[in-house]
């Protein structure tokens, strides 16, 4: 399939979305300071945002802007090479099914719940 390109606006102002969404983002992230709370609060976002009906701009800001500074895969291998190095692999392989499953869980929980948002012609 060929690849078709935008126009530059087109592409400046989906940059300007997801921007203006990383900002507050990467705000919660640095105040909350906790790899899997915020990884996992970034999962349940998404989930719900994809769920809804949004317009493809409403998911650049929240879904890539918000949630991809909120959440953080680097940081959490660091955490997890840390307990490695450490000797401690029962953590590091506990710390990441924790953060696998409640990630995922709450990804499907927040699609579900988005999805009861959706208005009636959209299907659920």
């Amino acid at each position: 399939m060929a690849k078709t390109t935008q126009p530059l606006h087109n592409q400046l102002n989906e940059l300007w979305l997801v921007a203006l969404g990383a900002v507050p983002g990467a705000l919660v992230r640095w105040q909350v300071q906790n790899d899997l709370l915020v990884n996992v609060i970034g999962a349940a976002i998404l989930g719900f945002v994809v769920g809804l009906p949004f317009r493809p701009s409403r998911q650049l800001l929240l879904g890539v802007g918000f949630c991809g500074s909120l959440t953080t895969f680097s940081s959490w291998m660091v955490e997890c090479s840390t307990l490695i190095s450490q000797g401690a692999w029962w953590s590091a392989l506990g710390l990441i099914g924790l953060t696998m499953g409640l990630g995922l869980g709450v990804a499907a929980l927040g699609f579900l719940m988005g999805r009861q948002f959706r208005p009636p012609g959209l299907g659920r």
